[in-house]
C-alpha cells in the first residue's frame, strides 16, 4: 500500500493485493454488459437481456403491497405484526417462502417443503450462496456447459472455485464430455461438486434440453455423484409447443438444487430470487446452511421487495404462467420478428448464420470476423447498434466470430431499425481489409 503524494493525499491500494477475482475478465463482464447501453443512448441495444418494460406500472406495485398486507392481516390478525413483517428486519430465509412453494407446485409441478426455500436478493445471490457452501477447499470444482451465463463464472471466481467447462451440443450438453471432464478432474485430484445448467433457453445460446436429455443427465448425475444447479429464469416463456418438465420436477433422488428468479416473471427491480435446497445436510437441510451464509452476507432479503412479489403471486392465484401471457406473446413475437429479419438481411451467401431457439431472450449470430469489445464500441459509435461479444460467456477475453443478440426488451420497430444498422455494420466490416 502506498500513499499518493498529490494534494488529495489519498491512500492507493495495489490491485494485486486485492482478491484475485477482481482482475478476472469475468468480473469486468457483468459491469460492462450492464453499463454499455447507457454509454450509447442513441444506439439500438441488442446487448442487454432485460425484460420488456412496456407493461411496467407503478400503481400495480402499490396494489401488490396492499394485497400482501391484507393477506398478512387475515393470517396474523394483528396490525402490529403485519407492520413488523413488512417493515422490520425479516427472517433470513424469507417471508414469502410459502407462496414460492405454492407457485412452484402450480407452475412447475415441483412439490417442496417451504422450509427448503431461501428467498434471496436476486437469483445471483442464490447462486453464490450455493457455490460458496459447496466449496470446502481448493480441490472442489464447479462444472458448467460453455458458453455460460457470466454470473456463474463470477460466483465461482468470488468463491475461489475453479469452473470446468463442459461442451455444449445441439441437445444442449455433450454428456460424453461431461463424463470425461469429471473423470479427468478426479484423476487430477479435484472434486467436481456440481454442474450448473440452464435447461430452458440458456443464456447465451438459447438452447433447451429435450426431455430425454434431461432424464439421461439426471441418471448420469447419480452415477457420477454430482449435484445439478438448475437455473430457470426463462422457463415460462415457451410458445405453443409442449414443454419438458424442469430437471427438479423429474428429479427422483434430490440431485437438483433449483435456482429461481422473479426478475423476468415478477418485477426485475424488486431483485427477488430464491433457491430450493431440499438436500439433507447433517441434521437439517442444505437450505439451513445456505441461510447461515446469507445471514453474514445480506442478513435478509428486503421484506418490502418480498411483499411486492408476494402480492403479485397472491393476485394471480400463485401462478405466474397466466400472469405472464402478454409478456410471453411479446417475447415470442419479437423472436419471430428477429429471425424473419435476419433471413431478409443475410441471405445464405452472406457468410452469416444463426441459431433458431424456440423461446427465451437470445439468438447467437455467427459472423465472418472476430468480435471483441473494441469492435462493439465501433459498432455503437459508427452504426448505432449494440450487441454482445461471445467472449464474455467464455471468460477468457479471446475474440470469437460470434455475437449474442437480445430481443427481449425491444419493440418490433426497434428490432427492424437495429437489424438494418447491424446489416450495414456487418457489410462494412466484411469490406474492411
Amino acid at each position: 500500500m502506498t500513499r499518493d503524494t498529490g494534494l488529495a493525499d489519498t491512500v492507493v491500494l495495489d490491485l494485486l493485493g486485492l482478491h484475485g477475482s477482481l482482475g478476472s475478465p469475468v468480473i469486468e463482464s457483468m459491469n460492462f454488459l450492464n453499463e454499455v447501453s447507457s454509454r450509447f443512448p442513441d444506439a439500438v441495444s441488442f446487448a442487454a437481456g432485460r425484460p420488456y418494460e412496456g407493461f411496467f406500472d407503478i400503481e400495480e406495485v402499490h396494489r401488490y403491497l396492499r394485497v400482501y398486507r391484507d393477506h398478512l392481516m387475515e393470517r396474523l390478525g394483528d396490525e402490529v405484526l403485519v407492520r413488523r413483517t413488512m417493515l422490520q428486519y425479516g427472517r433470513t430465509k424469507g417471508v414469502i417462502h410459502d407462496l414460492v412453494a405454492r407457485n412452484l407446485l402450480l407452475d412447475e409441478g415441483i412439490d417442496v417443503d417451504p422450509e427448503s426455500i431461501v428467498v434471496t436478493v436476486g437469483c445471483q445471490e442464490a447462486l453464490y450462496l450455493t457455490v460458496r457452501a459447496l466449496r470446502r477447499d481448493g480441490r472442489d470444482a464447479l462444472l458448467s456447459v460453455f458458453p455460460c451465463y457470466v454470473g456463474v463464472a463470477g460466483a465461482a471466481a468470488l468463491a475461489d472455485m475453479p469452473l470446468l467447462p463442459v461442451a455444449g451440443s445441439p441437445e444442449g450438453i455433450d454428456l460424453d464430455d461431461l463424463v470425461a471432464v469429471v473423470h479427468r478432474a478426479r484423476a487430477d485430484g479435484m472434486r467436481p461438486r456440481a454442474l450448473y445448467v440452464v435447461a430452458d433457453f440458456a443464456n447465451p445460446s438459447g438452447v433447451s434440453l429435450g426431455r430425454a436429455t434431461r432424464e439421461r443427465l439426471l441418471a448420469l448425475a447419480g452415477e457420477l455423484d454430482l449435484l445439478i444447479l438448475e437455473d430457470n429464469p426463462y422457463g415460462l416463456f415457451h410458445g405453443e409447443e409442449e414443454r419438458a418438465p424442469t430437471l427438479k420436477a423429474l428429479d427422483p433422488g434430490g440431485r437438483v438444487v433449483y435456482l429461481g428468479s422473479f426478475a423476468k416473471t415478477g418485477i426485475p427491480g424488486a431483485r427477488v430470487g430464491y433457491v430450493v435446497a431440499d438436500q439433507r445436510a447433517g441434521n437439517g437441510l442444505l437450505a439451513d446452511q445456505l441461510a447461515k451464509i446469507k445471514s453474514m452476507l445480506t442478513v435478509n432479503t428486503s421484506p418490502i421487495a418480498q411483499a411486492v412479489i408476494g402480492g403479485k403471486l397472491l393476485a394471480n392465484g400463485c401462478s405466474l404462467r397466466a400472469a405472464n401471457a402478454r409478456e410471453t406473446r411479446v417475447y415470442q413475437g419479437n423472436l419471430r420478428h428477429m429471425l424473419d429479419g435476419l433471413r431478409e438481411r443475410f441471405p445464405s451467401e452472406s457468410r452469416v448464420s444463426w441459431n433458431t431457439p424456440e423461446g427465451g431472450f437470445f439468438v447467437v449470430l455467427d459472423v465472418p470476423f472476430p468480435a471483441d469489445d473494441e469492435l462493439l464500441e465501433h459498432s455503437a459509435r459508427e452504426h448505432r447498434v449494440l450487441w454482445t461479444p461471445m467472449h464474455h460467456f467464455y471468460g477468457d477475453g479471446l475474440p470469437r466470430p460470434q455475437i449474442r443478440l437480445s430481443f427481449s426488451h425491444l419493440t418490433p420497430g426497434e428490432i427492424t431499425i437495429g437489424l438494418d444498422r447491424l446489416a450495414r455494420f456487418v457489410a462494412r466490416r466484411c469490406e474492411a481489409p
